[in-house]
């Protein structure tokens, strides 16, 4: 993976395209050059000396037929790709000091340049004033860092700069972002950045890139900006060295199982999972020669005779798991599986890292379905790996061979998610928990699945290891698959529907939304009853889905 940056994307032998410095660069980055610490901001930002600042200061001059060939629709995205401020900056006819323009009013000013009918031209002092920017831009490049991990920009401040972060909540709001973002705008929300693919000004920079002496982007899969800073925000809440995304929460796990375990190889994993990841490796991996020994979330014991008998490779599990929300002691058996050499994998999806982080109870690397909680808005597809920067750089390999890339606009939209991520998580902690309870003490009920319920089997563990239980519960209605499906059809909030860990609420009966396609006794194998609901709590209000939860279940 590598890194773009802007000052690489302009030729200097082209006149149609120009680069000028905002004038504060050139102060600030001889202050920079002076020996010592730089100097800091309040609340220990680092001030705009550093590199990244500097590129963000650039000011881009276009052509004269820009104006024209700039459309309507076009103009009203300009804020989502960093252009409208760009364009106010520079069109002013025969005007050398572009600072003159405030970046406040870079939208209107963008707007009212497209609409006169003669484009201002480009003079030969401006000519030469952008041929000495593009000296100096060429000049800025020669500073920019080159990091161990080939996907960060150069002069992103190191987390330890968010020391002044004390909750989830800011860092899941500004890591990536205020904390540093290599992309060239003054906007506030990160720009989407559509592309296919990333050029060089000349072959030598080319081969700048492929021996390592430089960092860009090369094409999208490998990667692109938007996605960057979703992968850093992701990090910054899970305590990672690295986080990759790809397009699924499924593509996340199928990589990463062919990625780390070898040809012949065997992994643990348990019994109460996501379907389609037991599929896989009950069915797919076995292709592969790998086998698999699968074990009850709670036994330790079963673990321990899996890891003096086979060579694991990995533990692959989920906590809480789907759809009975058992829990692991993640601190246990990752000790158990370091001590045999296994790694250990945790998909948290159902957790969140509001509720539960994985890497500091011991596991090597956590799995989510971005889809669910951190997107949270039932609008998006996408699934992410962290963990430390070795075993995420494997994977990695691996996805750049199969595919699976995340689209950049999904990345923007998870990014948007993501800032109300601990605000959603706490409203859908406090609902299921207090529905957990009614629907536990309801005579039509028979049994409720929660961690956050002390008649849960690994309720003190989750009280060790979580500091929420998650917005969904399952249950089991005291009657059979008729009765359920009547109850179901009578609530009137939730949409029957798979996922969970959006705004809205979603119900499903496992037996028939995942396992319909077995037979009755086949499901029960797996401990699926006809009478299962599973609840995902969306953010309605409570007294709302309390009254149609106990309506629906007066009507069966």
């Amino acid at each position: 993976m590598a890194v773009y940056t802007c000052p690489r994307v302009f030729t200097s032998s082209s006149s149609s395209y120009c680069c000028r410095h905002h004038p504060d660069l050139a102060t600030r980055r001889a202050a920079a050059d002076k020996p010592g610490p730089r100097p800091r901001l309040a609340a220990g930002r680092v001030d705009a000396t550093a590199p990244f600042h500097g590129l963000s200061s650039l000011i881009l001059r276009f052509p004269p037929n820009f104006v024209r060939q700039l459309s309507t629709k076009a103009r009203r995205n300009c804020s989502n790709i960093g252009v409208a401020q760009i364009v106010a900056a520079s069109w002013s006819n025969k005007d050398s000091d572009l600072s003159a323009v405030p970046a406040a009013s870079a939208v209107d000013a963008a707007a009212t340049a497209a609409d006169l009918v003669v484009p201002p031209q480009i003079g030969a002092e401006d000519d030469r004033a952008a041929t000495a920017a593009i000296a100096a831009s060429s000049a800025a490049v020669d500073d920019v860092a080159v990091f161990g991990n080939g996907v960060q920009f150069g002069g992103l401040p190191d987390l330890k700069d968010a020391s002044f972060l004390s909750s989830d909540g800011s860092i899941a709001i500004h890591a990536g972002e205020r904390l540093g973002r290599g992309i060239v705008t003054d906007a506030i929300t990160t720009p989407v950045v559509n592309t296919s693919a990333y050029f060089f000004k000349k072959t030598a920079d080319l081969l700048d890139f492929k021996e390592k002496r430089a960092t860009s982007f090369e094409y999208g899969r490998y990667g692109n900006p938007t996605t960057v800073v979703l992968e850093e925000k992701i990090s910054a809440l899970e305590g990672a060295e690295s986080t990759l995304m790809l397009a699924s929460g499924m593509c996340a796990s199928t990589v990463l199982l062919m990625a780390l375990v070898p040809a012949g190889g065997h992994i643990v994993t348990t019994t109460d999972c996501y379907r389609k990841t037991r599929i896989f490796i009950e069915t797919i991996l076995p292709k592969m020669g790998i086998t698999a020994t699968i074990i009850d979330p709670a036994d330790v014991g079963a673990l321990e005779t899996a890891l003096d008998k086979n060579k694991v490779s990995l533990y692959f599990t989920e906590s809480p798991t789907n759809p009975f929300l058992r829990c692991v002691d993640i601190q246990l058996v990752s000790d158990l599986c370091h001590r045999k050499g296994a790694l250990v994998c945790i998909d948290g999806t159902f957790a969140t890292p509001i509720n539960q982080k994985a890497l500091a109870l011991g596991a090597d690397l956590v799995v989510h379905s971005a889809t669910k909680y951190l997107a949270g808005h039932n609008d998006v597809l996408a699934g992410c790996i962290s963990g430390s920067m070795k075993l995420v750089s494997e994977i990695r390999i691996l996805h750049h061979i199969l595919g699976g890339a995340l689209n950049p606009n999904a990345a923007y939209l998870i990014i948007r998610g993501m800032k109300t991520l601990h605000i959603r998580v706490q409203q859908q902690n406090s609902t299921a928990l207090g529905m957990a309870k009614i629907l536990e003490a309801h005579p039509k009920v028979a049994h409720v699945y929660y961690p956050g319920l002390p008649n849960h089997p690994e309720h003190e563990l989750a009280k060790r290891q979580m500091t929420g239980f998650g917005g969904v519960v399952s249950f089991e209605i005291d009657g059979d698959l008729k009765r359920t499906i009547k109850f179901i059809d009578a609530l009137k909030i939730p949409y029957i529907a798979p996922s969970f860990g959006g705004c809205e609420s979603i119900v499903d009966q496992p037996a028939i939304m995942s396992y319909w396609d077995l037979s009755q006794s086949d499901r029960l194998k797996y401990g699926i009853k006809d009478n299962l609901v599973r609840f995902s709590f969306g953010l309605e209000d409570f007294k709302d889905l309390k009254d149609d939860i106990l309506q629906a279940l007066e009507k069966i």
